[in-house]
């Protein structure tokens, strides 16, 4: 099972590792990540598999907005990622 994970917001260091390290902490695994930098704003999308996971999604979404704040998160299970994009 996966999960996709996107983060937007103003550019600051340490945002990558913020996220990763919250999805180590619950033994979430980093599939795949692509960020960019647009002018100021930081933009990632990250694939993770949540087979393994500790936790349920909804504490990983609770951890990641509790520690990386003014940033716009969003985890969805790759079964809603993918049903929302096949419309």
């Amino acid at each position: 099972m996966k999960a996709v994970i996107s983060v937007v917001g103003k550019d600051k260091v340490g945002i990558l590792a913020m996220v990763s390290n919250i999805c180590a902490e619950v033994n979430a695994n980093v599939i795949e990540v692509t960020q960019s930098v647009l002018q100021d704003f930081f933009v990632m999308m990250m694939v993770i598999d949540i087979s393994e996971m500790n936790c349920e999604l909804s504490d990983l979404r609770e951890k990641l907005t509790a520690n990386i704040m003014g940033m716009k998160i969003h985890v969805m299970h790759e079964d809603i990622f993918n049903s929302m994009h096949r419309i």
